[in-house]
């Protein structure tokens, strides 16, 4: 079974520890800045990042990103590929994935999740519990679309995007990078770089 270490071990990484497990790795642990020892849905907390180079040494060749922050996923992947980790794509067996989806490397795919036909979902992306990627949708890098979260067709999403809780986005949609579409919000107009937009149909606050 192959090993593999998580990223952080606040509340995003308990379900990404339990996901990585689903998927057939073995998790050996969870790195953290508070590395005060303590389990993780049973994953000890074994250090903070500055492990890393050892756990190589060790031959756990596989990290997942535990951490909800957009940007700071983006950058610690980076960091952690260029250490030499392979952070693979973990698809929950319970997600519904066209054979024609591109998922890469890095993104999590949790239960209940539809990706449909030509959609492709960046590094390092979130794509959570019951959220739906409709057919030719492009997520960019280290986007997140929360539980529940619904994508019609043709939507764009931007680097680091964040979709709220039960957010919906009208087909052709573009979401700018770093923008933020609020939970419970409906998009039916682009919606720009750094913007926070709420309501139904959102608009920038």
């Amino acid at each position: 079974m192959p090993r593999l270490v998580v990223i952080g071990a606040g509340g995003h990484a308990k379900v990404v520890v339990e996901l990585a497990r689903s998927c057939g790795f073995e998790v050996v642990g969870c790195l953290d800045a508070d590395d005060t020892p303590r389990l993780v849905v049973g994953a000890p907390v074994i250090g903070k990042d500055d492990m890393a180079a050892a756990l190589l040494a060790e031959g756990v060749r596989f990290a997942a990103l535990g951490l909800g922050s957009n940007r700071t996923r983006e950058r610690i992947g980076l960091r952690f590929e260029e250490l030499g980790f392979e952070l693979p794509a973990l698809i929950s067996p319970r997600a519904t994935v066209s054979p024609s989806a591109v998922v890469e490397r890095g993104a999590i795919v949790m239960p209940g999740a539809v990706l449909n036909a030509d959609c492709r979902i960046g590094a390092f992306s979130i794509i959570n519990t019951c959220a739906s990627v409709d057919h030719d949708c492009r997520l960019g890098v280290a986007a997140h679309v929360a539980p529940g979260g619904r994508l019609a067709g043709s939507v764009v999403v931007g680097d680091r995007a964040m979709l709220g809780v039960g957010s919906a986005v009208a087909p052709g949609v573009s979401i700018g990078d770093d923008a933020t579409l609020g939970a419970g919000a409906t998009a039916i107009y682009d919606i720009q770089s750094n913007a926070i937009a709420v309501g139904t149909p959102a608009r920038p606050r």
